[in-house]
Formats: structure tokens, C-alpha cells, sequence
């Protein structure tokens, strides 16, 4: 139970850390959104019709056909413009094939020869012409006569006004005429036009619906917008009274969105050249509503689209178009924000959960999060996009790999935070050169261990467990405890490790390679060793206790240095003969009344003037006599002095 509500408490306790980064990349991405709104936008509209160009449908476009003024037009027939008694002839010959309406994407502002013939043949054939309202407040051009204003419609939010325009000669006017002036964005990309453009307080409509107004066959038809409060549909809409259930959703400035479904494959396009020669075939004119535009590239009349950079213009009108006749205008209903921000907080909800999984789990699943959390959003829009329905999923997928990323960072932090307190822990149980091995390898049960020559020093704090038994523990380990720390401190000043602390004793080690240096090192710490000692252990013993005192050996020999043990218990240790021989030199010190002794291999690398000989002796347990030195300038004389306390002389 314990260890279950130190889980959930940990867990807690990161809870508004997490909220934090949260709300963190919550500021980021509306910073970014207000901030650099234009580019966040392109990023949206880019990705978004993703799904477009990379699944078109490729079924072909029966009820429409473009004919084209192409390089093959330009070379048969005559450079452009072409004269108006051309285009007279081209209608002409469209209605002799059986097209049932001709619209035409091009402006007519001059007047010209011809004028008439080409007027009268627009009357017979159903003919609708094209102008240009002009958005640009700079622009001051008003070229030619305004014509095909909806005389029952009036100007009204969201319709958006334009101050300048390029329409027909006066004489082509008075027929129908729709703008083909369309939205083009900061990237040069068209995805929006506007269905109604108000001019000088009229209302006029574009190409592709003034083409369906047309095959109506009604002289006034009412067109209004109908602002829409239900959450499944956009704010406003174009509502063709005289046409049931045909309604055009418009965003807030009062444009309807192109939809690029359509493969530019699907639309059928026929050379006006064949038109005129009388090559084109007649099953494809037949009854088909006829878009007349240029496609030469020399003509300019190219816009970029998620397709292809250089679309022909006429296309876009043919798209427009399309959509009219299948009622499939793609818009962003109003529940897109409640559900983007839905999206948003399921996100979080889902790296919240990830972040507080096990470390193993977090480190793995929430880089994956920052990848599939903002496709996930992208997914989303497309698949709502199969239904025409336009969500947006930039602002939802830079707010997820915003906050993925700063869990993902705040994750590696708190790892690497976990690692090096567990390896300032393992390094206070272990030599630290054990510990930075460890942290490289794989936890094994096999024996570990490697042949070292070590100059080794054990050092036991005699007469501890008599005065452990009459003191307080807490005296007692407080005593051993500084005892430890100023020793450590001693050795590793002097170049030398810990290798162990066992019961009052410690094992410390020097490389050998270092020959004389180590063992003269060990012998230094040997000394500080015990006058460290003088400081620390009370001025008088306990009554009835012997002093405390301190037993130092130190010899060189090859060692193995390793660790043993099962997998999930290993313990660092040091083996062989020197390690034997050093422990039984230090039981030594108290039966020669020496605080020092050393081996005789140790001995070999100081001179003879400083060391002392014991004698030979046969250490306990051993079968090979070993002989002792004893320092000459570290004899401690283990006497009292009158009052009690311990004295070191120096011989």
C-alpha cells in the first residue's frame, strides 16, 4: 500500500508540470497562429489538399467540355485576339455540334469589327460572356459596360464590393455575363472566387453560376444569402430561390472554396481549332455546356493549383462549375472550431497518459506521439474532406508536435536527471571507475573480473565493537561515519579509490603501474590515516573500555578486480593472495604493536632507511612466510600517557 500511494503521489506532483507544458504550447501555437498567420494559413490550405493531389478522381467530366484556344488554334487559325468575326463563326459552329450552352472565360473591351454578328450569335446559341471586378483599392480602371447584375438581389454581408472592373464593349453588355475574377492567395495559389461581387451597389454573379442561371431559362431569377446558425453548416450561404435545394456555402468574406477532387484528366478538352474546321468529334459537344478559354501558354491565362503549377484558367471555371452542378462545394461547417479544439484536448489528454506511463514506455511512445498525433490530425481533415467538408488541421497538428515536443524533451530531462542520481548513488556504493563501467553494460550473472596489479591499504579501527556495545548506536555510527568520510577523503587526495567499507574497516586501492609512487601514496594516507584519528576519537575512553586505535597494512600484488554474484545481486569485490595478505598483515599491527605495517613485496619499492623489519612470520592461514616493515618515521607508541590519552611519538 505504501509503495502504491508513493506511485500515485509521484504522479500527481508531475500533473501540473504537465498542465504546464500544455498550456505552454497552447501560447506557442496561437503566438504563431496571430503572428505568423499568413504562413500558418498556406501550410493549412497546402497540406490540406494533400488528399486532392495525391487521390484525384479520375472519372471523366461528361456534362462539360473546354474548348480550348490552344497553340494548335493559334498556329491553325490566327494569333490572339482573333478577330470578332471568329468568334461569331466559333459559336456558330458549337451550336451546329449541339452544345447547349456556351460560356465564354474572356473579356471582350474593345469595340471592334464584327461586334454585332457576334452579339446576334450569342443571342441564338445562349452565349455567356466574362468580366473582371478588380479587388484592388490601388486600381482605378473602369473598362467598357457592366452587365448581367441580378436585378432582384441587393448588396449585403458577406458579398464582397469591388471598386474597379474590365467588362465588354456596350454592344456585347447586354448579354449574360458573369466575373471570372477569383481569390488568389499570398503563395500565387487560387483556391477561392467569390459567387456574387458587388459593384456601384449591384450584384453581380460568376461565370460558372451565372452559367446555371442561365440554363434555367428564366429572365429574373432571385438570388439571396441566408445566414445559417446551425453548427453542421457554414455561417452563410448562396440560395438560388428558382432552384431547389441548390445552395452555395461562403466563408465570412464571401467566398465559395474550388474543390481540386477532380483529376484535371477528367475535364475533356477539344482544340477551337477543330471546332472551326469541323474535326471535333460531335458525341462530345453534343448537349454539353461548352467553356471557351485560352490554354496556350503564350497567352498567360495560367494559374498554380494543388495539381500542377501552370493550370489553365478555364479549368478553374470548370471546376466551379462542377461543383454548382453536383452541389459538392467544399466548406468549414461551424462545429470545426469545437472540434479541432476536441481534437486538441484529446491530444493532451493522450501525452499526459503516455508521459505518466513507465519510464520505458514514455521514452518510446512519446517520440511516436510527435509524429502520429499531428498526422492523426491531418488524417482526420482528410477523411472529412472525402465528404466536402473542410476542417483544418494545421493549428491542431502544430499544437500537438509543440506539446509532443516539449514532453518529449521534459521526458529526456527527467531521465537523464533519474540517471545521474542513480549514478551519484552508485557511485557512493561502488568505486566511481565501477560505476562508469556499469553504465555502459547490461546487467549479466556472469563472473566479471580482470587482473590488476594494486598497491592495496586496509585500515580497521580497533577496540569499535567494544565501544559500539557501551555507547548509544547513534554515537557509534556518527563516530564511524565521520571516521569513513575523512578517510575517503585522505585516499582520494592521495590518488587512491575505496574499493570497500566493511563492518569498522575499509580496503583502498592505488594502481600499481605507478611502481614507487603508489606505494609511497599509500603509505602518506597511511600516516594522515592515523593522525586524522587523534583528532576524532574522544580524549578519554569510555571507563573500562581500551582506547581506540587505528591498524594500517599495505601491500602490492596482482589482484582481480571485479564482480560476482546472481543478476539481480552483484557485489563488487577484490580477490586473491594480496588481498589475503594485506587483511592478515593488518591483524598484525595489534599482536606487533605497530599502527603500520608493510608487506614485503610493498617494501620493495621504498628505500631501506625508511622501513623497519618486524621479522619474518607465517600469517594465519597462509603456508609461506612473509616478512614485515614498519615505518621508521610513522611509530606509534600504543602507550597512555598518565592522564589517558593516546600519544604518538616519532622514532
Amino acid at each position: 500500500m505504501t509503495s502504491s500511494n508513493s506511485a500515485l503521489s509521484k504522479n500527481y506532483v508531475r500533473l501540473p508540470f504537465l498542465f504546464g507544458l500544455l498550456t505552454i504550447a497552447l501560447l506557442i501555437t496561437v503566438f504563431f497562429s496571430f503572428t505568423f498567420s499568413n504562413l500558418s494559413y498556406e501550410y493549412d490550405e497546402k497540406g490540406g489538399s494533400l488528399l486532392w493531389s495525391l487521390l484525384p478522381e479520375q472519372e471523366r467530366e461528361e456534362r462539360i467540355v473546354i474548348v480550348a484556344i490552344d497553340e494548335q488554334s493559334l498556329s491553325e487559325v490566327s494569333a490572339w485576339p482573333w478577330p470578332r468575326s471568329t468568334m461569331a463563326e466559333l459559336s456558330n459552329r458549337l451550336a451546329e455540334y449541339g452544345a447547349s450552352l456556351q460560356m465564354f472565360d474572356v473579356v471582350f473591351p474593345e469595340s471592334k469589327i464584327g461586334d454585332a454578328n457576334f452579339s446576334k450569335a450569342l443571342n441564338e446559341n445562349n452565349g455567356v460572356l466574362a468580366q473582371v471586378p478588380i479587388f484592388d483599392k490601388q486600381t482605378v480602371l473602369k473598362s467598357g459596360q457592366l452587365g448581367g447584375a441580378l436585378t432582384s438581389s441587393n448588396c449585403e454581408f458577406p458579398i464582397p464590393k469591388a471598386v474597379s472592373y474590365l467588362a465588354n464593349t456596350a454592344l456585347l453588355s447586354g448579354h449574360e455575363i458573369g466575373h471570372i475574377t477569383p481569390i488568389v492567395d499570398a503563395d500565387g495559389m487560387i483556391r477561392k472566387q467569390p459567387p456574387l461581387v458587388c459593384i456601384d451597389g449591384r450584384v453581380y454573379p460568376s461565370l460558372a453560376l451565372q452559367g446555371l442561371l442561365s440554363s434555367l431559362g428564366k429572365k429574373s431569377v432571385s438570388v439571396s444569402i441566408r445566414h445559417d446558425n446551425s453548427l453542421f453548416s457554414s455561417a452563410h450561404k448562396v440560395e438560388i430561390d428558382s432552384y431547389f435545394g441548390l445552395s452555395i456555402p461562403i466563408d465570412q468574406q464571401g467566398n465559395m472554396r474550388l474543390s481540386y477532387r477532380q483529376s484535371p484528366d477528367s475535364f475533356q478538352v477539344v482544340s477551337a481549332a477543330n471546332v472551326l474546321n469541323g474535326t471535333a468529334p460531335s458525341q462530345l459537344l453534343e448537349n454539353a455546356w461548352v467553356l471557351v478559354g485560352a490554354t496556350a501558354f503564350g497567352l498567360g491565362d495560367v494559374v498554380p493549383t494543388p495539381h500542377s503549377g501552370m493550370s489553365p484558367g478555364v479549368e478553374l471555371q470548370a471546376r466551379l462549375l462542377s461543383n454548382l452542378l453536383d452541389g459538392r462545394t467544399p466548406y468549414t461547417p461551424s462545429y470545426a472550431l469545437y472540434l479541432k479544439l476536441f481534437c486538441g484536448i484529446l491530444a493532451a489528454a493522450i501525452l499526459i497518459l503516455l508521459a505518466q506511463a513507465p519510464s520505458r514506455v514514455s521514452s518510446y511512445s512519446l517520440p511516436c506521439a510527435a509524429l502520429l498525433l499531428p498526422l492523426g490530425s491531418w488524417l482526420l481533415h482528410s477523411y472529412f474532406l472525402s465528404y466536402d467538408i473542410w476542417l483544418g488541421w494545421f493549428d491542431v497538428a502544430l499544437f500537438c508536435l509543440i506539446a509532443s515536443t516539449l514532453f518529449v524533451l521534459a521526458d529526456h530531462q527527467l531521465v537523464r536527471h533519474q540517471h545521474l542520481r542513480v549514478f551519484s548513488h552508485l557511485s557512493s556504493y561502488l568505486p566511481k571507475s565501477v560505476a562508469q563501467t556499469l553504465l555502459h553494460k547490461s546487467p549479466t550473472g556472469a563472473i566479471e573480473a580482470s587482473r590488476h596489479d594494486l598497491v592495496l591499504l586496509c585500515a580497521d579501527l580497533r577496540n569499535f565493537s567494544a565501544y559500539e556495545e557501551s555507547r548509544p548506536p547513534e554515537e557509534a555510527a556518527a563516530l564511524l561515519h565521520f571516521f569513513f568520510v575523512e578517510s575517503t577523503r585522505i585516499i582520494e587526495s592521495l590518488g587512491g579509490q575505496i574499493e570497500e567499507y566493511k563492518g569498522d574497516s575499509l580496503l583502498a586501492s592505488w594502481s600499481g603501474s605507478e611502481s614507487q609512487g603508489a606505494t609511497r601514496s599509500a603509505l602518506n594516507a597511511a600516516a594522515e590515516l592515523q593522525e586524522m584519528l587523534t583528532k576524532i576519537i574522544p580524549s578519554r575512553p569510555p571507563k573500562g573500555l581500551e582506547p581506540l586505535a587505528l591498524g594500517v597494512a599495505i601491500e602490492r600484488g596482482p589482484t582481480l578486480v571485479g564482480s560476482i554474484g546472481p543478476v539481480n545481486r552483484r557485489h563488487h569485490t577484490l580477490l586473491g593472495d594480496t588481498v589475503t595478505i594485506v587483511l592478515r598483515i593488518q591483524e598484525m599491527t595489534q599482536d606487533l604493536a605497530q599502527p603500520i605495517l608493510i608487506g614485503e613485496c610493498a617494501a620493495r619499492d621504498l628505500t631501506g632507511r625508511e622501513l623497519e623489519s618486524q621479522g619474518s612470520f607465517l600469517l594465519d592461514g597462509l603456508t609461506t612466510p612473509h616478512v614485515l616493515f614498519a615505518p621508521q618515521s610513522h611509530h606509534v607508541d600504543p602507550l597512555m600517557d598518565k592522564e589517558g590519552s593516546r600519544v604518538l611519538r616519532i622514532v
